[in-house]
């Protein structure tokens, strides 16, 4: 499990220089950002923090996410 010492510093790499890039944990399984939707994946408790990464799973509904991630 990734701890809340790190979670409350982790931003989306994408939006954090024109936005805030908040992260919001989902299932204990991937990292969603609230400004731009972007869904990073958390594999062996480790944020795969990659905007090619959150790109693959932008589309892709909250709900339909695999978890744990593949």
């Amino acid at each position: 499990m990734v701890s809340q010492e790190l979670l409350d510093i982790l931003r989306c790499p994408a939006c954090v220089r024109d936005k805030g890039g908040e992260l919001t944990l989902h299932q204990d399984t991937w990292l969603i950002c609230q400004d731009c939707g972007r869904k990073y994946p958390i594999k062996e408790d480790i944020p795969v923090m990659l905007i090619d990464e959150g790109d693959q799973w932008i589309d892709k509904a909250v709900e339909d996410l695999p978890v744990p991630p593949q």
